[in-house]
């Protein structure tokens, strides 16, 4: 990854800001964030971002969609999808449209942070 930039897509301003603080220890030149699908997709697109977190559930465009667009867009771009209980079909969708890694919430910081080194260590 030449620029460490991230961008946070979930359709709770709670939740956003809990990820930024989480993501703050590993020195991100630049956070974008997206409150649903169709923002994720035309920021994504704009910023090009090394790394995305993006909810499945939003309304507008759910993170499946947003998903393969990004991924459209930008190939290299690594997509980690945020998830709550009872998702677990769209997760193995989301694996299957080029998802990295997929997280449950609530967010455990360790499992965060694990998630984050191994993407910015594979560049």
């Amino acid at each position: 990854m030449d620029k460490k930039t991230v961008l946070i897509c979930d359709d709770s301003l709670l939740m956003r800001k809990k990820l930024r603080e989480a993501l703050n220890p590993f020195n991100f030149e630049a956070f974008y964030e997206a409150a649903n699908g169709v923002a994720a997709v035309e920021q994504a697109e704009k910023y090009k971002p090394s790394l995305v977190f993006l909810d499945i559930v939003m309304p507008e465009k759910d993170g499946i969609e947003a998903l393969k667009e990004i991924k459209a867009i930008s190939p290299e771009t690594k997509v980690v999808m945020v998830s709550s209980v009872g998702t677990s079909s769209k997760l193995k969708e989301a694996l299957k449209h080029g998802a990295y890694d997929f997280i449950q919430k609530p967010i455990q910081s360790d499992t965060l942070a694990s998630i984050v080194e191994k993407a910015l260590k594979e560049g």
